[in-house]
């Protein structure tokens, strides 16, 4: 059988799965929206549908990252892409309401934010042709085959930036790998984080002329502004005491971190504990269980600054995680306790706080590395020993500095990456 019926057969099998499955996402939008009322909104992107009348042209730009964490690290492309082609259209598309959000108060005005369609041929097709983009920016890991194959048959070159590419997702895409295969040689560009994402994304089946390394857009995250005057105010209120944060925590890592933290309240009965869950819709039962532990607990949304005598302070405000880092002597990520992946471990490391993590940083091997191999990161084997370390970190004052240094300069010595994407991607820019 010739190559492109085969494509054609793959391509109309996996649609039509696609649209059997369709009733399903009408469950997963209430379902979502139960937890997070963003989702009752905006449906009709979620299928290609979009109001508001279309760019003049065909020069648009557009960028896809899927939620907050993406939006955080395609922050420096975002504005250099604002800066050096002002008079270009920027179309930024997410899947979450939060990543939406994050978009608004990053850009505000200044980008068009809409929800990408489901990967259904129609919808991204109508899609395509009410933005009608003269290239596509896809952030990390979005291989949706529907999505790829558009885009080629509209002639729209895509790249895929800060891509990485860890084992298990290359594991998960096996179930569709001869589509995958097929849909990535279409792409054009595949900026890579690292050595170990190219390897993988050329074993899924990126073509090798296509692939280059540009390392981690992460690290070229701007420095965070006004941040001695907020840690200051901080401290102001919360008063001088031993302070940790447990961040992008998932809902199976949350019992342990309030059995860390009151571990450490034995050793330090005065410690505060700053509490940062992923997803927004953690942060009401977030607070009831920190209460529920017999902590004395507020949160962010309803007082601006934590009492000297609170316990823990729920961070339940989007877009202030890098600030409140910046406030912790130590900091724990999540989702590394259980196997998710782990979560940005430069952003802590940009502020030169000390960082503790679960053993399970798959999404994060070679930033996980390179942190513990400059001494900036230690890893507990599991929750047991979270509060262990934590007593021992916050109880070692020269340990503490040296770990923040070690980070802080690695973050530092890290940069270059928007560059590097940039001269890669810049052939497919409109000007």
């Amino acid at each position: 059988m010739r190559s492109d019926a085969v494509e054609r057969m793959l391509r109309s099998a996996y649609s039509a799965v696609l649209y059997l499955l369709l009733p399903i996402t009408i469950y997963h939008l209430v379902w979502r929206g139960f937890r997070q009322r963003g989702y009752f909104q905006r449906w009709s992107e979620r299928y290609g549908y979009y109001p508001g009348a279309a760019p003049e042209g065909r020069s648009t730009i557009w960028l896809h990252a899927v939620s907050v964490g993406e939006v955080s690290a395609a922050a420096p492309l975002v504005d250099a892409l604002l800066d050096r082609r002002p008079q270009v259209p920027l179309v930024i598309t997410t899947i979450t309401p939060t990543g939406s959000e994050r978009v608004r108060a990053l850009w505000g005005d200044r980008v068009r934010h809409v929800y990408l369609p489901y990967d259904l041929p129609g919808a991204m097709r109508r899609f395509l042709a009410q933005f009608r983009p003269a290239c596509a920016l896809l952030m990390e890991t979005e291989l949706w085959p529907n999505l790829l194959f558009a885009c080629h048959d509209a002639g729209i070159p895509v790249s895929i930036v800060n891509a990485r590419l860890s084992e298990r997702s290359l594991r998960g895409y096996q179930v569709l790998a001869p589509l995958i295969r097929r849909a990535l040689r279409t792409v054009r560009r595949v900026c890579a984080q690292g050595h170990a994402d190219a390897k993988r994304y050329l074993r899924l089946g990126a073509r090798a002329e296509a692939t280059v390394e540009t390392g981690n857009l992460k690290y070229d995250v701007a420095e965070l502004g006004g941040l001695d005057g907020f840690v200051a105010a901080f401290r102001a209120q919360a008063g001088a005491r031993p302070v940790w944060i447990a961040a992008s925590t998932h809902p199976d890592e949350e019992t342990a971190v309030l059995a860390a933290h009151r571990a450490l309240r034995l050793a330090y009965p005065d410690a505060l504990m700053l509490w940062a869950p992923r997803h927004p819709e953690r942060f009401k039962a977030a607070y009831e269980q920190a209460r529920s532990f017999g902590f004395r607990t507020h949160s962010r949304a309803y007082h601006p600054w934590p009492a000297q005598d609170d316990a823990v302070f729920v961070v339940d405000t989007l877009g202030e995680l890098g600030r409140f880092y910046a406030c912790a002597d130590a900091a724990f990520v999540g989702g590394s306790l259980q196997p998710i992946g782990g979560h940005n471990l430069l952003e802590p490391a940009a502020v030169g706080v000390p960082i503790l993590s679960g053993p399970h940083l798959h999404n994060f091997t070679d930033i996980a590395r390179q942190l513990s191999t400059a001494g900036a990161m230690k890893i507990v084997d599991g929750p047991e020993m979270l509060g262990e370390r934590l007593v021992e970190l916050l109880g070692a004052d020269d340990m503490r500095v040296q770990m923040g240094e070690a980070g802080r300069a690695l973050v530092v010595d890290g940069r270059g990456a928007l560059e590097r994407t940039w001269q890669a991607i810049v052939d497919s820019l409109p000007d």
